[in-house]
């Protein structure tokens, strides 16, 4: 099982590494995905149609009840056999589609990442692994939905269905704490039959409207429905897979997987149902009056989704079935259609009903397969689509105990008919009949036969799952049924014909209404003339432009250009925060503190070289470049100190951030005037000596409080485990890639983020390396041919102590500083313009890697059953060596290495190569440490 879930990733990885391929081959290998999957879910399929539930688990973070699990069972199943299986055709069908211009590579990448994050949600058998996939669909869907970034619409729609749809899985988030505060585990198996623990609970209500919150905004339930018809920008491959089995499809998976934890009460009942009643009449209504075959079918889809909602909110065994049963049926004549609305569009140009008609003497094949789906969404006899429409009504006419119910329900399931009839008519008279086509500027023929092979496939099964049910869906249904129910599952007929009832009776009077409604309204009103705006859309965009101006503000009133006042917020907080905890009373030692002892000489030494440095700092803090080398001075004095208290691996890390942080501060300099400003009154300067003073003497406090703290402490259990279970001497080393792993894993992510930052905010200030202004940006007494060499050399430390780090000082994020550093150095002898063209580092790729062999490192120990970045151990015996020890955190120190170098390039890259403003090439003079002002001392 987890194979069938890491398919999808990893050639999602080989698609975007087949550079050069040809697009057949590309096609090729996205479709593999699917079909292997496809091919192992076959091979389980024994087990689960006998009622069995497959499970496979490695603890993750186990203090937090995480596990890595996956869970199959008849829903599951159903559910992955939809992703997979109509995926391999949208696969099929998109490279056909795609033109030559696109980037078919990107298209695929992004399609197989969709597709693995809808099955890693419907397979998840831990809720809070639900939610991480559950997010994982939205950014991947906003991906596709942007694929043409170039069109506004694009843009706008994968923006709007991001916002809704991650502001409803940070709901859902919440739901699911509370769920797992109440039960006590994230495990579906435990979770799953605590519903009545759950439901009695007085937190009920409100993580039932947390859950819904993430169901509705996903499957665009009202009133966040207009999300739906935007995401149509989307290329239509990616539209007909959204919309059939994944994406839209979540949120009635989620409410399907937690029916037996929420159903049963009347909130429940009355909240889902009655959302899902108007959500499907809404869809229905709007559906009828869309120019856009995409349009249409969309809102069509939002009124499908309210149906599957409304049975699941009625909540009884046979509205169970009756919503899986549409869920099918909806998949294959939705993603049949949208396939076909695609090829219309592909083969004339537009999808514009209006400029549209007659296509059935151009397109014959296309126009059969399209009215036959068509002809399934209406519910037509001998369609599946019927079939489950048959049960719907006989559920709303079964309907008990809720007297609103009883009437409303059924009249709304007719209302339902009347308009899904007309919607559909309408798809297929304006589009294979009437006169046309109009204004259409290209030649009209049939698309080549494999696009038109998954439309085929799709039409011949609601088809045959329309004649004969038994034969075709009735195992998959009740497998997907007892995945929810288990033995409560009720019997049901999916006979063809029941006989004369009222459910025929209805479906009847629906065709009829809904032809007599359709055109009826032709013959009132000119429908090509009745434009619908979307008053959600114009809702949403009112709220984001309000959030821009608050934010604009917010800005304003903290920034203002001003590094000051944003340095001055920053101190204030953090002042704040740090004495909140001691004004509250929390801080007060638990344990007598121990006696602190006398420093030693060295200590005063370096203490007063701090001082002095500190004082000539302030004293030179006009004169930019002598106060930043006072600041050095600073920080090496810190260095030394770690020295001092046996701390060499902090010794090395903070002598590396202060040189590279130098070196970055000097390139800095070559945009700045060489002076700074005067201050503008006394005053600010005294408000600022407080603010300094009260913040060092806080962090001082907090330093003296940390060193007489009692000797106790977590440190001896990390000396005493450090070499025994993670293998390591260097204690620091192994804290930061074993005992808290994780945490570094999420530094390195943030710093790999920081840097892209960088990128972005300066990219588009950036000038060819040929361009850049000439000259370094420092005249320093350092020989270029020096600088040069100082690569290789450095080259050899920094792999030198990253292979030692994890038994002595050194490790990946010290190597990555140290290979850094003379680039930095080379920046700032030599300018950008040498250095740029000499190295053809790719820093972004290296970041990217750095962070997916980290993340693949700490995943690999799962394999093994245990925790996310376990770590492993190996002595090999290699002749004339000896033994040599090897650790699995070597790996994961990789990671860190790259990621760090990556991003510290380029940053220093992008600062090397900004195109200067005319106020930089007023103020800009080459500082000389040659070079000063006899007259102020300071540097010309």
């Amino acid at each position: 099982m987890p194979i069938v879930l890491a398919l999808p990733f990893v050639f999602a990885a080989l698609v975007m590494a087949s550079r050069g391929a040809s697009r057949r081959t590309t096609a090729w290998l996205a479709g593999l995905a699917p079909l292997l999957g496809m091919l192992m879910l076959v091979a389980l399929t024994p087990q689960l149609v006998a009622g069995g539930i497959v499970r496979w688990s490695v603890p993750w973070i186990p203090q937090l009840g995480l596990a890595f699990s996956l869970r199959l069972d008849g829903l599951a199943w159903m559910f992955a056999a939809m992703v997979l299986g109509i995926g391999g055709l949208v696969v099929m069908y998109s490279h056909y589609y795609l033109g030559a211009h696109e980037k078919a590579r990107r298209f695929f990448c992004y399609l197989l990442l969709f597709m693995g994050s809808m099955l890693g949600m419907v397979l998840a058998g831990n809720l809070l692994l639900l939610a991480v996939f559950w997010e994982l669909t939205s950014i991947s869907s906003f991906l596709l939905i942007g694929f043409w970034s170039q069109r506004q619409d694009a843009r706008e729609g994968a923006r709007m269905a991001l916002t809704i749809t991650a502001g409803g899985g940070l709901a859902l988030l919440a739901g699911i704490v509370m769920i797992g505060h109440i039960v006590g585990s994230y495990e579906l198996d435990v979770v799953l039959v605590a519903g009545e623990t759950i439901r009695a609970h007085a937190l009920y209500p409100w993580l039932l409207a947390l859950v819904l919150g993430g169901v509705f905004t996903k499957s665009a339930q009202f009133p966040f429905q207009f999300w739906l018809p935007h995401a149509m920008a989307a290329p239509t491959p990616v539209s007909a897979y959204l919309h059939s089995a994944t994406m839209v499809k979540a949120g009635v998976f989620l409410l399907a997987r937690l029916h037996p934890v929420l159903a049963g009460t009347d909130l429940f009942f009355y909240v889902v149902s009655g959302i899902g009643a108007l959500t499907m009449l809404v869809g229905a209504w709007n559906a009828i009056f869309q120019h856009d075959l995409k349009g249409l079918l969309a809102y069509s889809t939002i009124s499908h989704l309210g149906l599957i909602t409304l049975l699941f909110g009625l909540s009884t065994p046979f509205a169970v079935v009756a919503a899986l049963f549409h869920i099918l049926n909806h998949a294959t004549f939705k993603a049949s259609l949208f396939m076909a609305a695609g090829i219309i569009d592909h083969e004339t140009g537009t999808r514009d009903m209006r400029r549209l008609g007659n296509l059935r003497r151009y397109l014959p094949y296309t126009s059969a397969l399209a009215i036959i789906a068509s002809l399934a969404m209406a519910g037509i006899p001998l369609l599946n689509g019927f079939l489950s429409k048959e049960m719907f009504f006989a559920q709303a006419l079964e309907i008990q105990g809720h007297d609103l119910a009883r009437l409303g329900v059924p009249v709304a399931a007719f209302l339902f008919a009347v308009f899904g009839v007309a919607y559909s008519l309408r798809f297929v008279h304006e589009s294979f009949f009437g006169k046309g086509p109009r204004a259409v500027d290209q030649e009209i023929h049939e698309p080549p036969r494999f696009m038109q092979v998954p439309v085929a496939i799709l039409a011949v099964t609601c088809v045959a799952v329309g004649i004969a049910p038994q034969w075709t869906i009735a195992p998959m249904l009740a497998t997907a049924a007892h995945g929810v129910l288990g033995d409560n599952v009720p019997d049901y007929s999916l006979a063809v014909w029941h006989g004369f009832n009222l459910p025929l009776a209805m479906s009847l009077g629906g065709v009829v209404g809904g032809v007599l409604l359709y055109f009826g309204l032709r013959r009132l009103i000119d429908l090509h003339a009745n434009v619908r705006r979307s008053l959600g859309r114009r809702l949403f965009r009112l709220n984001i432009e309000a959030l821009f101006h608050l934010a604009r503000r917010f800005t304003h009133l903290l920034a203002n250009d001003s590094v000051q006042r944003s340095m001055l917020a920053l101190v204030l907080v953090a002042i704040a925060v740090g004495a909140a905890p001691f004004v509250a009373g929390w801080g007060e030692a638990a344990a007598p503190a121990r006696i602190a002892q006398p420093m030693p000489l060295m200590a005063w030494v370096l203490w007063l070289v701090m001082v002095g440095c500190t004082l000539a700092a302030l004293s030179l803090h006009r004169t930019r470049l002598l106060a930043l080398i006072a600041m050095g001075g600073t920080g090496l004095a810190v260095s030394l100190t770690f020295v001092a208290l046996s701390a060499p691996d902090l010794a090395l890390t903070q002598l590396l951030v202060e040189t590279v942080t130098l070196s970055l501060m000097l390139l800095g300099l070559h945009y700045l005037p060489k002076d700074s400003p005067r201050e503008r009154s006394g005053l600010r300067r005294s408000r600022d000596a407080v603010i300094a003073i009260v913040a060092g003497g806080g962090v001082g406090a907090l330093a003296w409080a940390m060193m007489t703290r009692p000797a106790d402490t977590i440190a001896g259990e990390l000396l005493a485990r450090s070499l025994p279970e993670a293998f390591g001497a260097n204690v620091v080393n192994v804290i930061l890639v074993d005992f808290r792993g994780f945490d570094t894993f999420g530094e390195i992510t943030v710093y790999g983020i920081a840097g892209l930052v960088v990128h972005a905010m300066l990219r588009r200030a950036r000038t060819a390396p040929e361009k850049v202004m000439p000259g370094p940006p420092v005249k320093l007494p350092v020989p270029a041919d020096l600088a040069q060499v100082m690569f290789p050399l450095t080259l050899v430390v920094s792999i030198f102590l990253f292979l030692r780090g994890h038994n002595a000082p050194g490790g990946g994020f010290i190597a990555g500083l140290t290979l850094a550093v003379p680039l930095l150095v080379q920046y700032v002898i030599q300018g950008a313009n040498s250095v740029e063209s000499r190295f053809g580092f790719d820093y972004i790729r290296l970041i990217g890697t750095g962070l997916v062999i980290a993340a693949l490192s700490g995943a690999a120990s799962m394999l093994f059953g245990l925790p996310f970045l376990t770590s492993g151990h190996h002595d090999l015996a290699l002749p004339w060596l000896g033994t040599i020890g090897l650790a699995s955190a070597a790996a994961f120190d990789v990671g860190v290495y790259l990621v760090v170098f990556g991003s510290t390039m380029l940053m220093l890259s992008m600062m090397g190569t900004l195109k200067p403003s005319k106020k930089m090439v007023a103020h800009r003079g080459t500082i000389d440490l040659d070079q000063r002002s006899a007259a102020t001392g300071e540097v010309a």
